[in-house]
């Protein structure tokens, strides 16, 4: 069975609100609302990304992605500010930072295919 509870929303600060909503939308993120001080996306299974003016650092959570070769290929055709992309035990992985500064970590995923739940 699926979890019954998951995360609803994370938060990231950004000095550039403007470009860093741009950002997310060209790496695949959807844009559900842009006011002038925030920026709400929505991210696979429902979780929002709310990005606000602040000071950024690194993010306090990770993007997770079906195929991190191909999203690495995809981030770097985007001219993203990516880091090599390192091979674990677990999760292979790179980090991009966002024109707003934040430092994100992209792993490969561990999920398991539940589609028949």
């Amino acid at each position: 069975m699926r979890p019954g509870i998951w995360i609803g929303h994370v938060d990231l600060n950004t000095r550039d609100l403007a470009a860093s909503t741009e950002f997310m939308e060209t790496m695949g993120l959807r844009l559900c609302f842009k006011f002038d001080e925030i920026s709400i996306f929505e991210l696979r299974g429902g979780t929002h990304l709310i990005l606000q003016k602040g000071e950024p650092g690194d993010a306090e959570f990770d993007f997770m992605v079906e195929d991190i070769d191909v999203s690495y290929a995809e981030f770097k055709d985007k001219e993203a500010n990516v880091s090599e992309l390192s091979r674990g035990k677990i999760h292979d992985s790179f980090e991009v930072t966002e024109p707003g500064g934040n430092v994100i970590k992209v792993n490969s995923t561990h999920v398991e295919d539940h589609s028949e739940v």
